[in-house]
């Protein structure tokens, strides 16, 4: 194999060819026939016995010529690819150029890497949430541990009260009739929840076990059932019996219940610092966010449409794997979610984007400031990849070469530096959005 010619057919597009020699593209006419021989009848010869010769007479020489170069091809790819200086980034669409006496000559065109370029990346003002973890977020982490650790307790010596979970048998009555929908038996109900029609819920409120009773509402006009829509209803109610939940005291034993901690200081003082940590990590990733939407801004580069595509389809067959770990595929998403393949690769699209863009940012500013990894800083990352995938470092070292691990950790610390050079502005956390306890 030999590289003849090498062109830009574009920003990002190359032209190579290159030549395999006559003798290795006759070795694959050769195993073409070989192989294809079995299935071929010529008459005066038991099939799958007809000389070569012969079937290229009936047939033409050319009958073995296009699988034979295809056979060729991965082998010469891979031959003429490692002449070539920069970094090819999609699949070469391959084209016969001449088959003659001296051989087969090919083109092959590809895209490659675009080239970048980047300033103004170290000083980068950002904004970047404080930390500070408030006596009442930990109350609320103790209260959920709370409910984790409670108990139903039945009630028979008091009527129902808001808060408690009620089992009702009910059947509803719009001008004398029942509707459908409108029965259950045995019914669990949380007063207060507003699971049902407004003021129902309040009605069942002051009643005892056993209890027979109407309560009286009127559907919303906005109801989904059109025809009860804004009707006035009577539901016949009994009441079959109350439990409430109890929590446990919130004291030492507590503490010791549900921690390693033996004083509730202790389990207190734990929370907090889990909080903070979780605040500080969502803090980092506010600003990391900020600053990757400033590279993006300040990167110059015309990127080639296959790049995102490729990272799209990256993107897929990662959500495919993550979802074959918990149990399930992409055919049994798309059945939950009514998208399809080309709607999962709309949604991955702007993050697939994003991704390139990145990289190619933090790719050359590693360039820019000669950014170098250690063979320990290698070594490390080889073993933390090992733990991670429950893999014996040499086989990862097999499947990982190691020219990817240094690409990666020159990436990973360029984002450090532009991380530890940025001006940053501590501000007031954005306040979460309220969760509803009841969902």
């Amino acid at each position: 194999m030999s590289l003849k010619s090498q062109e830009t057919i574009g920003a990002n597009q190359r032209k190579i060819t290159f030549t395999v020699e006559r003798p290795v593209f006759d070795k694959a006419v050769d195993k073409v026939y070989r192989r294809q021989v079995k299935n071929i009848t010529i008459p005066g010869f038991r099939k799958g016995k007809a000389p070569r010769a012969i079937i290229e007479k009936m047939y033409g020489k050319e009958v073995f010529f296009e699988d034979a170069v295809n056979d060729c091809i991965p082998d010469a790819w891979d031959g003429i690819s490692g002449e070539i200086t920069e970094t090819i980034v999609s699949r070469p669409e391959f084209d016969v150029v001449t088959i003659d006496e001296n051989g087969v000559e090919l083109s092959a065109t590809f895209f490659v890497k675009p080239q970048v370029e980047i300033s103004d990346y170290l000083g980068i003002a950002v904004n970047r949430p404080a930390v500070k973890v408030t006596d009442e977020e930990v109350d609320e982490e103790i209260k959920r541990v709370q409910t984790r650790n409670s108990r139903m307790i039945e009630v028979s010596d008091r009527p129902a009260q808001n808060e408690d979970l009620v089992n009702i048998d009910f059947e509803g009555f719009v001008d004398g009739a029942a509707f459908d929908g409108g029965k259950a038996d045995g019914h669990q109900l949380k007063l207060g929840s507003g699971q049902f029609i407004p003021g129902f819920e309040d009605q069942v409120v002051g009643h005892s076990i056993g209890d027979e009773f109407d309560v009286n509402v009127t559907f919303p006009a906005d109801y989904q059932a059109e025809n009860l829509a804004g009707k006035d209803a009577v539901f016949k109610c009994k009441l079959n019996g109350i439990k409430y939940t109890e929590l446990p005291a919130v004291d030492d034993e507590f503490a010791r219940d549900v921690s390693e901690f033996d004083t509730l200081d202790e389990y207190k003082a734990d929370i907090r610092k889990n909080l903070e940590e979780q605040h500080k990590k969502q803090a980092d990733n506010q600003m990391d966010e900020e600053l990757i939407d400033a590279l993006i801004g300040k990167l110059e580069a015309d990127i080639p449409e296959v790049m995102f595509e490729n990272e799209t389809e990256n993107q897929v067959r990662d959500y495919d794997n993550r979802l074959r770990m918990n149990g399930l595929d992409l055919k049994t998403y798309f059945q939950y979610t009514g998208l399809d393949l080309d709607g999962l690769r709309k949604q991955m699209r702007p993050g697939a984007e994003r991704q390139v863009k990145t990289r190619l940012a933090l790719e050359r500013i590693g360039e820019k400031e000669n950014l170098t990894v250690t063979d320990e800083e290698v070594e490390a990352e080889y073993a933390r990849l090992a733990e991670q995938f429950g893999m014996e470092a040499d086989k990862v070292k097999e499947a990982v070469d190691r020219a990817s691990i240094e690409a990666d950790l020159k990436v990973k610390a360029a984002i450090e530096l532009v991380r530890e050079k940025a001006v940053v502005t501590e501000v007031e956390p954005t306040p979460a959005p309220a969760i509803d306890s009841e969902n």
